[in-house]
C-alpha cells in the first residue's frame, strides 16, 4: 500500500511540474515555488527590519562619549557570536558559492549571521542590512532547492531568487533587486546567469508586497533629493564628469580597505578581539562625527536637508570612508551599498559647494551611482535602484554615471570572488 501511495505521489508531482493544461498561459509549479519563496523572504526581511529598528532606537539613546563603549561592546559581543556559533562569511563567500559551489548557501550559519549583523548594524556600524538579508533569504532558497531535490541551474536559480527577494525587500525595487542578484555574481558577463532572471523577478515582486505590508517601507522614494530640472541637453556629460570624481573616491575606499585588511590580518587573535577593536575605532569616529554613525538609511536625508559647511562635508567624506573600511575589515557583518550611497551623496554636495552653478541633484545622483558601480560592479541595478530610491525621473544621467564607475573600476574587483577562475589561477 505504501509503495502505491508513493507512486501516486510521484505521479502527481510530475503532473504538477508540467504547465497547467487547462491554462493557455505559461504557468507551472515553479511559479508557485518562486512566489512562495518571495513571500517567505518578505516575512524574514520584515521581521529582521522591525527588530533592527527597535535595536537602533534603543541604542541611539547613548550619545557623546557613551557611543564609544557601546560600539566597542557591541563589536565584542558580535565577535563572540561569530566565534561560538560559526562564521557566516561575507559577500565574497556568497558569490563564490553561487558561482563555484553549484549555488549552495549554508543555512546553518543563519543564526550567527542574524544575531551578529543585528548587533553590528543596530549599534551604529557603517554597514547596512542588505548583505545579511541576502545571505539568509538566499540560503532559504538553497534549502528550498534541497527539499525539492532540484539539480543544476534549477537549484542555482532558486538560490538567486531567494537572494533577490531579500535585496528587493529592503530597497523596494523588484527589478533592481533581481538584476543585482545577477550582476553581483560576475564582473564581466552579467548575462551569465540570465536564465535566473524570471525566478528572481517573481520572488522579488512577492517579497516586495509582503515587506511593504509589514513595514510600509519601499512604497515611495526614501531620500529627498533637490528637485531636478534638465537645463542642458548635455547633462549626461556632466554626469560622467561627476562620476569620474566619485570613481576616484571608490579607488581610495578600495585601497583603504585593502590596507586595513592587511593590518587586521597581522593581528593574530580571535575574531572577537578584532571586532572589539573595530568597534572602539568606530565609536571614536562617531563621537567626533555623529553623522557617520549607522549605515546611512536615515542619515542621507539628514545630510541633504541640513546646511553644512564645506570643511565639515570634507571631514564627513573622509571619516565615512574610513568608517566603512574599518567595519568591513574588522569582522563586523553587514553590507556596504547604502554606506557607499552616503559617501556619494556627500561628494555630490561638496561638488555643489565648490561650483554653485552645478545642479545639486545631478551631482549627488551621479556621485552615488559612480562610486557604487565602481565598487560593486553592478551598473544596471545601481541605475534602477537609485531611480527608485530617490525619485530621480531623468534616467539617462544615472545610467551614464553608473557605466562610468563600472568601466573605470580597478581591474581586480573589490569583491574578489567576482574574478574569473582563470584570473584567480594566474594570481
Amino acid at each position: 500500500m505504501k509503495i502505491k501511495n508513493r507512486r501516486r505521489l510521484v505521479n502527481y508531482l510530475n503532473i504538477l511540474d508540467q504547465p497547467i493544461r487547462f491554462s493557455p498561459f505559461v504557468f507551472s509549479r515553479n511559479f508557485l515555488l518562486w512566489a512562495l519563496l518571495g513571500i517567505i523572504g518578505g516575512i524574514i526581511s520584515g521581521v529582521y527590519w522591525i527588530v533592527l529598528e527597535m535595536l537602533m532606537h534603543g541604542l541611539a539613546i547613548f550619545e557623546g562619549w557613551q557611543v564609544v563603549p557601546v560600539m566597542a561592546l557591541s563589536g565584542l559581543f558580535a565577535g563572540f557570536i561569530i566565534y561560538f556559533f560559526g562564521d557566516p562569511g561575507e559577500i565574497d563567500l556568497i558569490v563564490n558559492n553561487i558561482r563555484f559551489n553549484k549555488g549552495k548557501l549554508d543555512y546553518r550559519n543563519n543564526f550567527s549571521m542574524v544575531l551578529s549583523s543585528l548587533l553590528c548594524v543596530g549599534s551604529g556600524g557603517s554597514l547596512g542590512p542588505e548583505a545579511p538579508l541576502v545571505q539568509v533569504t538566499g540560503s532559504t532558497g538553497s534549502w528550498f532547492g534541497k527539499v525539492l531535490r532540484l539539480k543544476g541551474e534549477d537549484f542555482r536559480s532558486m538560490t538567486i531568487a531567494g537572494m533577490a527577494s531579500g535585496f528587493t525587500a529592503l530597497f523596494g525595487a523588484p527589478l533592481g533587486g533581481s538584476l543585482f542578484s545577477l550582476e553581483i555574481l560576475h564582473h564581466k558577463h552579467a548575462a551569465e546567469y540570465y536564465q535566473a532572471i524570471i525566478p528572481a523577478f517573481v520572488a522579488s515582486c512577492f517579497s516586495y508586497i509582503i515587506f511593504a505590508l509589514i513595514v510600509h517601507l519601499g512604497l515611495g522614494p526614501i531620500w529627498d533629493l533637490p528637485t531636478y530640472e534638465m537645463q542642458d541637453k548635455f547633462d549626461f556629460a556632466y554626469a560622467v564628469v561627476f562620476a569620474v570624481a566619485a570613481t576616484a573616491f571608490g579607488w581610495i575606499f578600495i585601497f583603504c580597505t585593502k590596507f586595513l585588511k592587511g593590518m587586521f590580518s597581522k593581528l593574530v587573535s580571535p575574531i572577537f578581539i578584532k571586532t572589539f577593536l573595530g568597534g572602539l575605532a568606530l565609536g571614536l569616529i562617531a563621537y567626533f562625527f555623529p553623522l557617520t554613525r549607522y549605515f546611512g538609511h536615515h542619515q542621507i536625508n539628514e545630510l541633504l536637508l541640513t546646511e553644512l559647511s564645506l570643511e565639515f562635508l570634507a571631514a564627513i567624506l573622509a571619516f565615512k570612508i574610513l568608517a566603512i573600511a574599518i567595519t568591513v575589515t574588522s569582522g563586523w557583518r553587514g553590507g556596504f551599498i547604502i554606506p557607499l550611497f552616503f559617501v556619494g551623496a556627500t561628494l555630490g554636495l561638496i561638488i555643489h559647494k565648490l561650483f554653485p552653478s552645478v545642479d545639486p541633484a545631478l551631482a549627488i545622483i551621479s556621485c552615488m551611482a559612480g562610486i557604487n558601480a565602481c565598487v560593486t560592479r553592478t551598473p544596471m541595478s545601481t541605475t534602477i535602484l537609485l531611480a527608485t530610491l530617490t525619485g530621480f525621473t531623468y534616467f539617462i544621467p544615472i545610467l551614464f554615471a553608473s557605466l562610468t564607475g563600472y568601466f573605470l573600476a580597478p581591474r581586480i574587483p573589490f569583491i574578489s570572488s567576482q574574478m574569473t577562475q582563470k584570473v584567480k589561477t594566474q594570481e
